[in-house]
């Protein structure tokens, strides 16, 4: 039986068991992405330890990844949702403090111009009151899918729960947030609305 590819990332981290250097090609791959979800979720400062918290995590526990699961991104997404988990405090109060005065300090330390659509949207009080209210469970699932784009099938596999529990946290958490913005802004609920490519 042949082992994964070489260029996949199950490749790189079975590689990664003998020349533990090889590791650094995941980090490459996908730092900045874990970064800018982090950044998204608790702001630059704290996103800079999720990311290399993430990694180093990865790393330590690499020898029981599947090497069946050739994308290794919801593997490390779900790693930092974990450790975004931690922070729960720090998200939900940046979230109720941008409800109540508008003034968001995350979106204000974002320096990547491609988190503009997302900084503006956040910048709105009835969503960022919407996401504070939501289960961290909840919370996690609705991110996953709308700002680091997984599939339903990925943020099971992030956060090892069943597509199911998925499909119905993200239904909750949908209509929560649905139910807070009302039907007065159809675009800025757009990144939380259910798209059939992730189903």
């Amino acid at each position: 039986m042949t082992g994964p590819p070489d260029n996949d990332d199950a490749g790189v981290i079975a590689a990664s068991l003998n020349r533990p250097e090889a590791f650094a090609e995941l980090y490459h791959r996908y730092a900045a992405d874990i970064h800018r979800y982090a950044t998204r979720r608790l702001g630059d400062t704290v996103a800079d330890d999720i990311t290399a918290d993430t990694f180093l995590a990865a790393f330590r526990v690499r020898a029981r990844y599947d090497l069946g699961r050739g994308n290794a991104r919801p593997w490390l997404y779900g790693i930092a949702a974990n450790l975004i988990g931690k922070h729960r405090r720090t998200e939900v109060r940046a979230l109720n403090a941008l409800a109540r005065t508008g003034r968001d300090p995350v979106a204000e330390s974002w320096v990547d111009h491609a988190d503009d659509r997302v900084t503006a949207q956040a910048a709105h009080g009835p969503l960022a009151g919407a996401l504070a209210s939501l289960s961290g469970g909840d919370r996690h699932v609705l991110l996953l899918v709308a700002w680091a784009d997984l599939t339903y099938q990925e943020v099971a596999e992030a956060l090892s729960i069943p597509v199911g529990t998925v499909r119905s946290r993200l239904n909750r958490a949908r209509r929560k947030v649905r139910a807070a913005l009302g039907d007065s802004d159809p675009t800025l609920a757009s990144d939380f609305a259910p798209e059939a490519t992730h189903g």
